[in-house]
């Protein structure tokens, strides 16, 4: 992965085609349906090298805002989690955040040849039912912490107005 150029057409095939996907976008993209690359260039261009097709296809900026609203969907999850006053519904959905987050970063890491490649999926994004299901699974446990903070705060609330 340091070097793929070394071996553009062996070893260094899947690292090179990734990044020359990510060429090809450059600032606007290439447009919707129009990357190059996913027509047997780029290998698994479906699962493990989805975030390759959506920078050809969308460009920097597009990449960009789709790493907006991971982070977003991440920040969101934390703050979820510490508002929770649950030890237990809390950790778990810190769990949840951190295997979403951290799936999502070595999958965006190793097609951008910023770590090795690994096959990890995108989360939410890249093809494939199992990958998917724990996925939707952890979000309906986050949706679960959620329902638990907002369940805290209207029994604050009833508590509040019962004592004046």
């Amino acid at each position: 992965f340091t070097n793929p150029w070394a071996d553009p057409k062996g070893d260094g095939w899947q690292i090179s085609q990734s990044l020359f996907a990510f060429a090809r976008g450059g600032i606007t993209g290439a447009g919707y349906g129009k990357s190059i690359q996913k027509y047997l260039y780029l290998p698994e261009a479906h699962t493990d090298f989805i975030f390759s097709v959506i920078g050809e296809e969308f460009g920097f900026i597009g990449a960009t805002i789709f790493l907006l609203v991971y982070l977003a969907f991440l920040l969101r999850g934390l703050y979820i989690c510490l508002k929770c006053k649950d030890a237990f519904a809390s950790l778990t959905g810190i769990g949840v955040v951190a295997m979403i987050g951290i799936q999502a970063l070595i999958n965006i890491g190793g097609v951008t040849a910023s770590i090795p490649l690994t096959g990890v999926p995108l989360p939410f994004i890249s093809y494939g039912g199992s990958s998917l299901l724990v996925c939707l699974l952890g979000t309906g446990l986050l949706l679960s912490v959620s329902r638990e903070v907002n369940r805290q705060k209207a029994l604050e609330l009833v508590q509040a107005r019962g004592q004046t």
